[in-house]
Formats: structure tokens, C-alpha cells, sequence
């Protein structure tokens, strides 16, 4: 994401009058400057990105710290000033003598340098090269970011050639070994590798093995070890986990056919391989039991399901129902911040259960589907570690119960009958004409339809890649689920049915949220539904939450009086929120179930936040304490009370909310 720097200096701008209290001012530049997409509401994350996290930390142990990051940032450049004029004035006083001038542009200085590569450290039985470097000192030869490579082109022409020799050896695949010092030792070299030229067969199977499994052997990806092996001669043998199952997968789709067993000739010494013969090259029959003896019975039985279950390619009829339930027209298209968004996990420590969102938009969908996995991942998974230590979960972990947690919010959208799931094919299944806008999407979607939740979850399994690493992740999560759901019912749901459930802006509507946290796209999230008089007699009906849901939910618009959230959101079955703050989805949670019953004055509980779009980078612990509210507002002006403190307040009225190490998020 490309940082525009005038939403910065704005949101530095903003973040000033904040701390000064200067909200008049703040109310006139938003109405005169209003905030977009782009602004910057975190502190943190406003901190990262002006790279000035050693200048706050430095500002928070003196004496009398500054409170804005536009105050440290010009001390900052003001104590830089005076330093620069203070070095430049011992400089000139330095320069001034005339007789250290002429001593140092008299003197010169020969030094030995030694250049050796990775591969001649970890080989130092092997002769090094020595060069003489003649430097004259001068003011600008002191650099000390300077680096070797700057005085390539003052080198001799016996450099030049090693180095083609090493690039030439690196293009052919090779590592580039030590440097030969004598005409002797190439000679030696080329004759061994005339010796394993006769070996066509050999030499092609060798090559064509980084290829298939995708990995380039270069010299800047080995560590010293195998620098060593390959300083004696040794090998590498490449071979991934990808292979093993690609293989496994490719072997299940074609079936029983005639294939090209090589066997394998062992052999004590590398030159007995030039002895095979095209004779032990054996076209031979596979029996079936044979085939299917070792393989797995769980890469069985997700073939089976998938063969077992009908795949419907997308037609144009339901392409364009799903872009007008969706999109609203037929002709419009998925934002690229939609097309480009899979549910991808972080890989901060601290937040490995944590899904990252790379640009706005789909949030709604994130949150929701985040919501759920730590539900899987707190409450559902047979694991002996304690909550905290579940929040740190390996890649197995995290990605079973992203399978769960995606089954999960399908098989509700299904009513527990049935479900489906949108498969990209990689190819179009038809040719669009018409009043339809193609954009390469729906039209290389497959579906498959399953009715009972252990093939949901095993198809989930076999294609989780998509959903995780993919880049349409996101979309094939709302297909999915629209389609679980069916259009028809969809626009039951609804209030207007010709609502969008992807906003104008590229936004999630409530409708969207609603679908995943309950299985109903319904438009509104009080308890049950309501009849309105619109006062010429006619009642119209608002829908709303049917019954308690496992994950809940939280507005400011509740904060604000603009909406009213109901019991079955406010008190999930699970201690898990998805907070709608500002236009925007995150997630708020707790490891105890016992705060969802215990309302006890004096309470103290810890929850959690987490923002995927924030580019957050540590954990966010809130400590909440009932029975407190009038501390909350002895210290802090309550217009400038966090977004997130008055979402916490709609749920516990009267809870006081420390942010312990973490800085207030604006």
C-alpha cells in the first residue's frame, strides 16, 4: 500500500490537536479537510510509518516527555541543526592547518585486502586471492557505508575473469565454489564434467528436479554446510512436502495407466553410473492393489467425496443474480481490493491467530470469519495449553480451524441441510454476452454441493488453499455463502430486497455480517423482528436476530443512538465481538466464558482487540473493571474517549477500561 504523504502530515496534523484538546479546531479541519480511506487513526501505526518509534521511546524516558509525535520530530531536527554545526565547525578548524594538508595529500597508503566469498569461508583449505588497494585519504573517501564493491572498477582484469567464471556457473544452476588460482586446477575441472556428458538420460532426470519442485539453487539461498559439501564434491538432493502431495494428487486423477518405472541402480562410487544401460528402462503394468496399497485412506476419501458430489460450473444466469445481489448490476465489477484478499494469517508472534487485511473494504467478511476461528481456536480445539498460550497456534493449527470455523458459517447459511462451495477452476465456463460485464471471476467458478458437514469440511480441507493464500479468498467466502444461503432467501431476508450486501464504496453492509455471524442476511440486529407503522396503515416489517448467536456484536452506532443492539448479539454464546467502529470490522474477545454471566460490581476481566487493517505488530490487552465508570472520565476529556471504550460501554455500562502498555487507538 502506497502511503500518500499528505494523509500523513494530516493525520499528524490531527493527532497534535488531539493531544492538545483542541477540538474546535479538530471539528474545523475535518469539515474544511475531511477524512478519508486513507487517514490514519492509530497512534502505533502513525508511529511505524514516519519510522520515528526510537525517537518516542527515547522521548518517554525523559523528564518531561513531549505529548505529540509533531513535537518530537521537531526537537528532533532542531537538536540535528545544532550538532551539524557544531561537526562542520571542528571540521573547518581541522582543515584550517596548512601543514596537516600537505601531509595528507603527500601520503599514501597501501593496504592488503582480502576478498573471499560465503563459499571460501566455509572452505579455507582452499587459496585466496590478495589485492593491493592504493587509496589517497581525502574528506571524501570517509564514508563509512562504504563497502568494497565501490572500487570494482579499479581492480585487475584477473578479477574480471574469475567473476565471469562465477556468474556463468551461477546461470548453469551451480554454486559458485572457490576460486582456482592455477590453469592446472580448471583443466581439472572441465575434464570432469566432459567424464558426465555420456549420461543424457541422467543429466536431463537431475536438471529437470528444481524445476518440478520449484526451488532455484543459487548461491545466496545455502547456508555454510552445504557451501562445504559442495567445496568436496558432494550433491544436493532437493525434495518438498509440495511434490510428495502433488504427486500423491496427480496419480489419483489419472488412474491405472502404463507408466515409465525407472529403476534405480545403486552404485558405491559416482563412476559406475556411467555403466547404466537403456536396457533397465521397463514399460511395465501397475497392478491396481498395488497403486492403492500405501496410499493414505485420507487423500482417498477427499477424492472420493469430490468425484462423489456434482460440480456445476457457473453459468451467465446465476453470474449475473450474484453480481446484482452483490454488486447491485450485473454490469459492475469487484474492486480490486476484493479480488486481491484471502484470509492470510500474520506471522507476528504475538498475533499469529490474527488474519491480515491488506486494504479496506472487506473487512465485514474478515472480522466475521475471524471471529469464528478463535472461537475454534479458544473454545473448540482439543488442545492442553491454556487461552493465552492458544493465541500463539502453528500453522496447522491455525489453518484447521480456519477449515472449521469456514464450514462452520456455510453449513448455518445452509440451515445445517446443506451447502456449497465456490471452486476457481482456473479456466472460463462460458462466454459472457449481454447485459454482463466479464471481469474473469465468476466465470471460472466451479461449485460443488454437499449435504452432510464431514464432506463439507473435507472438500474445505483439499481446497483450503484458495481460501487462505489465494487472492480470491475473500470473494469465494460471500459466493459461498450467498449461494448456501440461496439468492432467493437472501432477499427474503432482507428488508428492501433489492439491498446490496457489498456497499457503494466497496463496504460490507450489516446484511453481509449479519449472513456469516448468523446464518440470515437479515437488515437489522435487535432481537427478533419488529412491525412499524409507517402511518397510512400499512405495517412494515423489520427483521431482525432470530435467536442467540455464538459470536456477537458491537456498534457505536448503539453509542451514538442511531441503532439498538440487541440480547442475542450483546451476549453471544461465546465471549467473541465483532466491533462496527467508524465504518470499519474488528474483533473484540475475552478467554473466560464466565464474564458473559458474571455481572458482579468489582469484576476485573482482560479482553482482546484485534484490527487486521491496522498493520498492528502487538497485542492489545484492554483490562475492564465494572463498577468503575466515574474513573474513566477523572483524567480524560470525554470527547476524547477511544471508539472502542463507548462500543465496551455498550455492553458494560459501567466498566472503566485500561489500556495497560498499549497506547489509546484514536
Amino acid at each position: 500500500m502506497v502511503v500518500s504523504v499528505e494523509e500523513v502530515s494530516s493525520s499528524l496534523v490531527r493527532e497534535y490537536l488531539s493531544r492538545k484538546g483542541l477540538k474546535k479546531t479538530i471539528a474545523c479541519m475535518d469539515e474544511e479537510h475531511p477524512r478519508t480511506e486513507a487517514s490514519i487513526n492509530n497512534r502505533s501505526h502513525l508511529r511505524q510509518i514516519l519510522n520515528i518509534e526510537a525517537l518516542y521511546k527515547k522521548n518517554k524516558v525523559q523528564n518531561s516527555p513531549l505529548k505529540t509525535l509533531l513535537e518530537i520530530i521537531v526537537k528532533h531536527h532542531i537538536d540535528g541543526l545544532k550538532n551539524d554545526k557544531k561537526k562542520s565547525s571542528d571540521a573547518s578548524a581541522t582543515l584550517s592547518s596548512p601543514a596537516e594538508m600537505n601531509d595528507t595529500q603527500n601520503s599514501t597508503i597501501i593496504t592488503p585486502i582480502t576478498l573471499r566469498s560465503h563459499v571460501e569461508k566455509s572452505c579455507p583449505s582452499q587459496p585466496t586471492l590478495l589485492l593491493l588497494k592504493t587509496e589517497r585519504i581525502s574528506t571524501h573517501n570517509q564514508n563509512p557505508m562504504a563497502s568494497p564493491q565501490d572500487n570494482e572498477s579499479s581492480r585487475t582484469p584477473v578479477t574480471d575473469g574469475i567473476q565471469k567464471s562465477r556468474s556463468s556457473r551461477i546461470r548453469r544452476g551451480m554454486m559458485p565454489g572457490p576460486i582456482a588460482s592455477t590453469p592446472e586446477e580448471l583443466n581439472k575441472k572441465r575434464q570432469m564434467r566432459r567424464a558426465e556428458m555420456p549420461q543424457p538420460l541422467l543429466r536431463r532426470e537431475e536438471e529437470n528436479i528444481p524445476s518440478r519442485n520449484g526451488f532455484l539453487v543459487t548461491s545466496g539461498h545455502q547456508n555454510s554446510s552445504e557451501n562445504s559439501a559442495d567445496c568436496m564434491g558432494g550433491r544436493w538432493e532437493v525434495q518438498s512436502a509440495a511434490e510428495k502431495m502433488q504427486m500423491e494428487n496427480s496419480s489419483e486423477e489419472v488412474g491405472r495407466l502404463h507408466i515409465l518405472q525407472t529403476r534405480k541402480v545403486q552404485s558405491p562410487s559416482r563412476s559406475n553410473v556411467a555403466n547404466l544401460n537403456l536396457s533397465e528402462l521397463v514399460l511395465d503394468d501397475i497392478d491396481d492393489s498395488d497403486e492403492l496399497q500405501d496410499r493414505p485412506t485420507v487423500s482417498l476419501k477427499r477424492a472420493v467425496v469430490e468425484q462423489s458430489r456434482p460440480a456445476c460450473p457457473m453459468d451467465q444466469r446465476t453470474a449475473s443474480e450474484l453480481k446484482a445481489v452483490l454488486l447491485g448490476s450485473s454490469l459492475n465489477c469487484f474492486s480490486v481490493e476484493w479480488r486481491n484478499q484471502g484470509f492470510t494469517f500474520s506471522e507476528t508472534h504475538d498475533l499469529r491467530y490474527g488474519i491480515v487485511q491488506k486494504k479496506g473494504g472487506p473487512c465485514g467478511v474478515l472480522a466475521s470469519v475471524q471471529a469464528f476461528v478463535l472461537k475454534k481456536l479458544l473454545f473448540e480445539t482439543m488442545d492442553s495449553n491454556s487461552g493465552l498460550q492458544r493465541l500463539r497456534p502453528s500453522n496447522t493449527t491455525r489453518r484447521n480451524c480456519l477449515v472449521l470455523a469456514v464450514a462452520e458459517i456455510l453449513w448455518r447459511a445452509g440451515e445445517e441441510k446443506q451447502a456449497m462451495i465456490a471452486i476457481s477452476s482456473g479456466r472460463k465456463h462460458f462466454i459472457p454476452t449481454g447485459q454482463y460485464k466479464s471481469e474473469g471471476v465468476l466465470e471460472k467458478i466451479t461449485l460443488f454441493t454437499v449435504d452432510n458437514f464431514k464432506d463439507l469440511q473435507l472438500l474445505l480441507e483439499q481446497h483450503i488453499e484458495q481460501f487462505e493464500s489465494g487472492l480470491l479468498g475473500c470473494l469465494l467466502m460471500v459466493i459461498s455463502a450467498v449461494l448456501s444461503r440461496s439468492i432467493e432467501k437472501v432477499k427474503e431476508d432482507m428488508d428492501v430486497p433489492t439491498t446490496t450486501l457489498i456497499g457503494a464504496h466497496g463496504y460490507c453492509t450489516q446484511e453481509l455480517v449479519n449472513l456469516l455471524l448468523c446464518g440470515q442476511a437479515v437488515s437489522n440486529v435487535f432481537d427478533n423482528d419488529m412491525e412499524l407503522d409507517s402511518g397510512n396503515g400499512n405495517m412494515t416489517l423489520l427483521k431482525g436476530m432470530k435467536g442467540r448467536c455464538d459470536v456477537g456484536l458491537l456498534s457505536l452506532f448503539e453509542h451514538y443512538n442511531i441503532v439498538k443492539v440487541g440480547t442475542y448479539l450483546k451476549t453471544p454464546c461465546w465471549p467473541i465481538w465483532v466491533v462496527c467502529s467508524e465504518s470499519h470490522f474488528s474483533v473484540l474477545f475475552g478467554l473466560q466464558r464466565e464474564l458473559l454471566t458474571n455481572q458482579d460490581k468489582g469484576l476485573e476481566f482482560d479482553l482482546y482487540y484485534y484490527d487486521g487493517l491496522a498493520n498492528q505488530q502487538e497485542e492489545i490487552r484492554l483490562t475492564v473493571s465494572l463498577g468503575r465508570s466515574g474513573l474513566s472520565c477523572q483524567n480524560n476529556d470525554p470527547d476524547l474517549i477511544p471508539p472502542l471504550e463507548h462500543c465496551i460501554h455498550t455492553r458494560w455500562k459501567d466498566a472503566f477500561v485500561h489500556w495497560n502498555d498499549t497506547e489509546p487507538i484514536l
